[in-house]
């Protein structure tokens, strides 16, 4: 078997749909070998990846790579010692080994190739769509390439941010992955879209923000870098939410105060009573079902899940006590106002690439460091800044100050 046809074994894998969600599954009929499947790849994935070294630079310590600092792939924090270990490093293309760029190609663009995976688990499958060709027809491949153009917009415009990397890494995705495959999922060098079961989940291609939330784990790969247990994990899943839900919001043009602040809404069927994976809004509300369980998600840290750092409970509960941090945004975003890619999104973006955040950074740290990015861009006591501080104040991360109610 080629390197190219064989399936990849490491990598971070960060998928849209929770363990618990598939744990469930994995206890009732018709679901249950779909569900065991998608537990099996992500238990194969996860316990293949290599130890990775300390980095040689520390995450973010250069301060944002972006198409300003001419930073090499060889600067960039999670490419040759970072989360993305050297032998796949290796296997990426180096744009400087490219053929020269034309006129038409000065300006960033995206880079985008959709593969198909025909049902098996061979990465990256046969490229049915390269960048700048007429849709496929296939809803899934199409949908995956206008995802990754929505995507590489939202850092593009919103961040002036290059691709995941900054220097405009190629945008590499993978659909109809295994049978019934339960998620999607980012592992460290491209996307992976599962087809669902159509009993419970549909395909996942359908959900923008979905799309989004994945590739944002390779931005936060490629600059802070953390970890991913605990409350450094649980940050790492709301910074993915925070910008999938701002690439839906920019796709629809929703301004913060109208969005529904849903995650994966569209991924459920309609046998589930449910109307999304996450909401960001009001976490633990998103379904409530018979067979899925209801919502565990906490929105304060008054019902902070303090599980054990095992794969058994989620790392120590990423997926679940994102719900915290993930208010924490769209309480920021909305006492903000306007579109939150405009007014909290660039906070939280400073906050994670313009260094200094340790890469086991948990939520007060975070918390501390979005609000000296609002006192940066628009000065301490000012309203983004009063804004922001109420946010984290609401779901108990930050104590109200000495003398402040």
């Amino acid at each position: 078997m080629s390197t190219a046809q064989r399936p990849r074994r490491d990598g971070p894998v960060h998928g849209i749909v929770p363990p618990h969600l598939l744990r469930r599954l994995a206890d009732a009929e018709p679901a249950q070998r779909a569900a065991e499947r998608t537990l099996a790849v992500g238990r194969d994935l996860a316990g293949r990846r290599e130890v990775r070294a300390a980095r040689a630079r520390r995450p973010g310590a250069p301060g944002p790579v972006g198409r300003e600092t001419g930073a090499s792939r060889a600067d960039v924090p999670g490419s040759g010692a970072g989360l993305l270990p050297p032998h796949l490093a290796q296997r990426v293309p180096d744009r400087a080994a490219l053929a020269p760029r034309t006129a038409a190609e000065e300006q960033p663009a995206p880079h985008r190739s959709v593969h198909d995976a025909g049902g098996g688990t061979a990465l990256p499958g046969r490229l049915v769509r390269a960048e700048g060709e007429e849709p496929t027809g296939d809803a899934s491949a199409d949908e995956a390439y206008d995802g990754l153009g929505a995507t590489w917009e939202l850092f593009d415009q919103a961040f002036d941010r290059d691709s995941l990397d900054g220097e405009g890494l190629g945008l590499v995705a993978t659909v109809h992955y295994g049978q019934d495959f339960l998620n999607a999922f980012w592992d460290g060098q491209q996307m992976i879209f599962g087809d669902g079961d159509g009993i419970r989940f549909a395909s996942f291609t359908g959900a923008v923000d979905v799309i989004g939330h994945e590739l944002t784990h390779g931005v936060v790969q490629y600059t802070a870098g953390l970890i991913y247990v605990a409350q450094p994990g649980a940050l790492h899943e709301s910074i993915a939410d925070c910008f999938g839900a701002m690439v839906k919001q920019r796709v629809l043009g929703q301004e913060a105060a109208e969005a529904d602040w849903l995650i994966g809404q569209g991924v459920f069927t309609a046998a589930v009573q449910g109307e999304a994976l996450r909401s960001m809004k009001a976490p633990g509300t998103a379904y409530d079902d018979p067979v899925l369980g209801k919502d565990p998600q906490p929105d304060s840290m008054a019902h902070y899940a303090d599980l054990p750092h095992d794969e058994a409970n989620d790392n120590g509960g990423v997926h679940i006590n994102s719900g915290i941090p993930n208010r924490a945004f769209h309480l920021a975003a909305t006492g903000i106002g306007g579109r939150s890619w405009e007014g909290a999104g660039p906070l939280w973006y400073d906050a994670l690439t313009r260094g200094g955040l340790p890469k086991d950074a948990d939520f007060a740290t975070f918390a501390e460091a979005t609000l000296a990015a609002a006192a940066s861009r628009h000065g301490e006591g000012s309203s983004q800044h009063e804004a922001v501080e109420q946010a984290w104040r609401t779901v108990g991360v930050l104590s109200a100050p000495t003398g402040r109610s």
